[in-house]
């Protein structure tokens, strides 16, 4: 997926014309990119779509239209888009309770790392996680992290020809069976890679 550029984004004016069918478009399309891992933990899939949206409203909120403040938001969210051969997603630790969260976040210290996608047929991928900046510390992880999953040319071409996917999380304080990735999602995944080409 080629990276956005503010030609791909519209005026603040523009935006407010087009928002309500817009962020329509997106809730649709965000349902097949979202994967719960047990009751507490979600990955959300980042691709184009959603990167652009989250660009246009924090474009809104902060009511930036000079050039230099839309190509900075252009150049913290970019990375956070596919490139053909990786899945990228926010994961989210994911507690109501405030007093519980402070307390599961210092047990699940390291857990963005635990993570895994795994094709069928093929090995577990653990992600290289929070490469823009570092979200925990020695007394707790953060509640969101951004992970990237690297994928060889096998596993893309497997997916490719209709491979299956499971997830899960290998945290020995968040016990939980792998979970097999819907059709759906699979598909949506799926879309985000470059045609494999094997050597």
């Amino acid at each position: 997926m080629p990276a956005l550029s503010r030609a791909d984004l519209w005026t603040l004016e523009e935006y407010a014309e087009r928002r309500p069918t817009f962020r329509q478009e997106v809730m649709a399309h965000k349902k097949n990119r979202q994967l719960a891992l047990g009751e507490n933990a979600r990955l959300y899939f980042e691709d184009a779509l959603t990167i652009k949206y989250q660009i246009q409203e924090m474009l809104r909120i902060e009511k930036v239209f000079e050039a230099a403040g839309i190509n900075e938001e252009l150049e913290a969210y970019n990375p956070l888009i596919p490139d053909g051969h990786n899945w990228k997603a926010t994961f989210m630790v994911e507690y109501a309770d405030p007093a519980e969260r402070a307390q599961r976040l210092a047990q699940l210290i390291g857990i963005e790392s635990k993570v895994w996608l795994q094709v069928d047929g093929c090995d577990r991928v653990y992600p290289i996680a929070d490469e823009d900046l570092e979200r925990a510390n020695e007394s707790k992880t953060s509640s969101v992290h951004f992970l990237r999953f690297e994928l060889t040319q096998g596993m893309i071409a497997a997916v490719q020809s209709g491979a299956g996917i499971t997830a899960g999380i290998d945290h020995p304080a968040y016990p939980l069976e792998p979970v097999r990735v819907a059709t759906e999602i699979r598909d949506s995944l799926a879309a985000d890679l470059q045609k494999a080409t094997l050597n």
